[in-house]
């Protein structure tokens, strides 16, 4: 698994990406959760070379918090009590 906190307008890149996909043994999958996004050409080498790799961006996980709570207002105020 490996996490990466980057401003919503900067992607994730191959370099990135790589590290995570160098630790993987037989039969392992990797964890991908990054605040912002997977840049194109990370997101071509996933997919081209079939990495098992699960991807969590930023819309995925603003996605949960919403199914979750409900509203973004919500959202917020769990977010300003929690962290």
């Amino acid at each position: 698994m490996e996490a990466k906190c980057y401003a919503i307008n900067n992607g994730v890149g191959v370099k990135e990406l790589s590290r995570l996909i160098s630790r993987l043994r037989h039969r392992q999958f990797g964890v991908l959760v990054i605040t912002s996004y997977l840049a194109s050409q990370a997101y071509k080498e996933l997919k081209s070379d079939e990495h098992p790799v699960v991807v969590l961006s930023a819309i995925d996980i603003a996605r949960l918090l919403l199914k979750k709570l409900g509203h973004l207002l919500d959202v917020q105020r769990w977010l300003e009590k929690n962290y």
